[in-house]
């Protein structure tokens, strides 16, 4: 068995789903190169009754349609020891042959059902849901041996057709398993097990390219340095990722043109736009196909809704949060000077360090749980966003990159920095933060403190300004 790294609750999860006593109908979903597969048949090899993955509709070569998946499906039954006949024409039909076989094969013990990326095989008039609702709710759901575990990358079809949907296949899901990227930890002991020997900070440089995904990861190669790999998977003339940002989302959506322009226009603003803002950048109506799409790419973490601080006064917002996408469409998508050494040569070009900053604070945010348990909060409740105050004639404007609001009536007013060495804070730096706590306290109510707090990557430098530091959070904290 393939070692698995992390996803240990996902894992109990399962088990304890295939060792119940009751029909269980198991629904696994995650952005596509999570490793979804990968865990399914880890946990339950050996213990598969019947296994089918739909075909890919974006297949380059040729059209994939109902015709085309129902003859692979009858393959699958093939295999699995069904009686050659003829192939079915019709879902209802195909699904009629797997119980027989599934009749047959029984004996009493459990039998396990896995249907890998499902959505695919719903092509335009199929018919395809109508028959699984009634494979499920007119036969396997009365089996208590029965565990049918379906999955998908295409996180709208899930969610619209299995979790959210309100008809036959209504709250019948026994169990909803959303597999994340992997945190920084998780990304360091996969690269210990591949044998690639990387610094902490080229772990976090890694994740600040290509997110916490094991499909990009295992694209990286022993012996080489960071740069390089980064250099062989984007920007070398045979890149492995050269193609991926349209791959991804030609796999995932029906319609995958305006999902990349919706990604596109939230690259272009890190703090990130209004849903009327989106709405008018992409031409698009705001109603309910708006609602759909925005849900999908959050449900994907391509993107994240937040509320900056003072929501009173705030609309919510939607900013592009997977590393990937950023990355790609900054270095990779429209780059004229055709380097296949790129990233080497560009390792301290003033570009390179301002994308650093940002994809730090993005790192930072994404491992929330890291830094409030770094800061001892982890049990107190608390909500977190950006803050931006504008200035007026009276006073100058404020901006830090985060602030922690919590219940025990204490504010982290967060500076994130990414530096190669510890940060200094000099005189200027320092009349600049006390400014902003003050800006800050006059927003709050007066049994809240601020405490001003510092994430860094290797700590703040102890000098005469140092103090105004209440608290630290590190990278090696963010690898907990």
């Amino acid at each position: 068995m393939a070692k698995i790294i992390g996803r240990e609750e996902e894992i109990r999860e399962l088990n304890e789903r295939y060792d119940s006593d009751h029909a269980e109908l198991i629904v696994v979903y995650g952005r596509r190169r999570v490793g979804k597969t990968f865990i399914i048949r880890e946990t339950f090899r050996n213990k598969m009754t019947f296994y089918h993955t739909g075909l890919s509709p974006y297949d380059e070569k040729r059209k994939i349609g109902k015709k085309e998946q129902l003859e692979h499906f009858y393959h699958s039954l093939l295999q699995y020891g069904m009686a050659e006949s003829t192939c079915p024409k019709t879902w209802m039909q195909a699904f009629y042959m797997l119980e027989e076989l599934l009749e047959e094969m029984g004996d009493g013990e459990r039998q396990l059902v896995f249907i890998d990326e499902l959505p695919w095989l719903d092509t335009p008039g199929s018919g395809f849901v109508t028959a699984f609702e009634a494979f499920w709710n007119g036969w396997a759901s009365a089996r208590d041996n029965m565990k049918c575990v379906v999955c998908g990358s295409a996180t709208s079809w899930i969610m619209d057709n299995m979790i959210d949907q309100k008809g036959g296949l209504y709250d019948r899901q026994t169990s909803e398993v959303k597999l994340e990227p992997f945190t920084l930890n998780e990304c360091e002991r996969f690269f210990e097990s591949r044998g690639i020997d990387l610094s902490r900070f080229d772990i976090a440089e890694a994740y600040m390219a290509v997110g916490g995904i094991p499909y990009y990861l295992d694209k990286f190669s022993k012996g080489l340095s960071l740069a390089q790999n980064i250099d062989r998977l984007m920007f070398n003339r045979n890149a492995r990722l050269r193609n991926e940002f349209e791959r991804l989302f030609g796999s995932l959506f029906v319609n995958p043109e305006l999902y990349m322009k919706t990604v596109r226009l939230l690259a272009t603003k890190h703090c990130g736009f209004t849903r009327d803002a989106i709405s008018k950048g992409i031409d698009m109506k705001g109603g309910a196909g708006l609602t759909k799409m925005l849900r999908a790419l959050e449900a994907s973490n391509f993107i994240q809704k937040y509320r900056p601080f003072d929501a009173a006064h705030s609309e919510t917002l939607y900013r592009l949060t997977d590393p990937f996408c950023r990355f790609w469409l900054r270095f990779v998508e429209g780059q004229t000077k055709k380097d296949e050494h790129f990233w080497q040569h560009s390792q301290n070009l003033p570009a390179l360090n301002a994308w650093r900053g940002i994809a730090f604070e993005e790192l930072c945010l994404m491992h929330l749980e890291q830094v409030k348990y770094a800061l001892g909060v982890s049990g107190i409740v608390s909500t977190q966003s950006e803050w931006t105050l504008r200035g007026d004639s009276n006073h100058d404007g404020a901006q830090m990159d985060m602030i922690i609001e919590r219940a025990d009536r204490v504010v982290n007013l967060c500076e994130i920095k990414c530096c190669n060495d510890e940060f200094e804070i000099d005189k200027s730096y320092d009349l600049s933060l006390r400014h902003r706590i003050n800006m800050l306290q006059g927003e709050l109510q007066k049994t809240q403190n601020v405490h001003m707090t510092f994430i860094t990557t290797f700590g703040v430098k102890k000098n005469k300004y140092s103090g105004i530091v209440q608290k630290e959070v590190t990278l090696d904290d963010l690898f907990r």
